[in-house]
């Protein structure tokens, strides 16, 4: 019975279903999971190594879905109540002082956050929350009722605030910290693995469909062997590869090169130790 709804439910969203676009080539596996989650109205929970497009993967959501994205950037010393509204008691305090008008209005000085402009969108909108895992434990369980609930409550104002149009919620993590059992509970959740040479190639065509055959194959043989160096501390991500193909096709890089000088290696390569492993290892 529930799969059967399941189905129903991305029957019905027809046109309206995630699908690669022209700067985003996502796997069948992942749009798969962004469309179940939008289906069930659950929060979709991004993992990946750094510059797999956990980010840009909301970016192209709302693109392809036709809607404006909402971004709330986590920080280290971010709240809940951040992401939910504002009481600003200062400017108050200042408008008073200087006997502005409308100072006993504290709806006045009530401003939302980012979950709460979601909330009062006038359509549908794509939120998301980006690196979750900044914050301290206990921020994600502080999120469980609005989430849930699709609400809160302004204490100030004694207002509750609903959301007017379930927003589709993306969640990214760098896997920094472990997340609460409730918290993961509640969310779909899906692993970005990074691109085989496959994917890859389809992905940086998206950027440079021009490239010469050659070059790519060359740049990308080289970018995998580092990736796969024992000793190597930061391995490149797919953005990097990208920066690379673009510096090697404006310095005029032939193909037979790439291997022989690795030209312009500090593009993919950003830590001392590791340039000259791969110096050695790759000589």
């Amino acid at each position: 019975m529930r799969n059967r709804g399941l189905k129903e439910r991305l029957e019905e969203m027809n046109g309206q279903q995630f699908l690669s676009t022209q700067e985003y080539v996502a796997s069948e596996e992942l749009m798969a999971s962004v469309n179940v989650a939008v289906a069930l109205q659950k929060p979709l929970l991004i993992k990946g190594e750094p510059g797999t497009g956990k980010t840009m993967l909301a970016q192209a959501v709302a693109k392809s879905l036709g809607k404006e994205l909402i971004i709330w950037n986590i920080k280290s010393t971010t709240k809940a109540q951040d992401g939910l509204y504002m009481y600003d008691t200062i400017q108050r305090l200042y408008d008073g002082q200087f006997g502005e008008a409308g100072v006993d209005d504290i709806a006045h000085y009530i401003k939302l956050g980012k979950l709460g402009e979601a909330f009062e969108a006038q359509e549908q909108v794509v939120l998301l929350i980006d690196e979750i895992d900044k914050a301290d434990l206990e921020f994600p369980n502080d999120l469980l009722w609005e989430l849930d609930q699709m609400e809160f409550y302004i204490h100030e104002t004694k207002r509750t605030v609903k959301a007017r149009h379930r927003p589709i919620v993306i969640i990214t993590s760098n896997a920094e910290k472990e997340l609460p059992d409730a918290f993961l509970r509640r969310c779909i959740f899906h692993y970005i693995d990074f691109p085989d040479e496959a994917l890859m190639e389809e992905i940086v065509r998206t950027h440079y469909p021009d490239v010469e055959d050659k070059l790519l194959k060359n740049a990308m043989t080289v970018f995998y062997n580092i990736r796969t160096l024992r000793d190597i501390r930061k391995k490149p991500s797919t953005s990097e590869l990208i920066d690379w193909i673009n510096a090697l096709q404006i310095g005029g890089i032939s193909a037979d090169e790439i291997r022989a000088k690795l030209p312009f290696v500090g593009v993919v390569v950003k830590k001392d130790e590791d340039l000259e492993t791969v110096r050695q290892k790759l000589d």
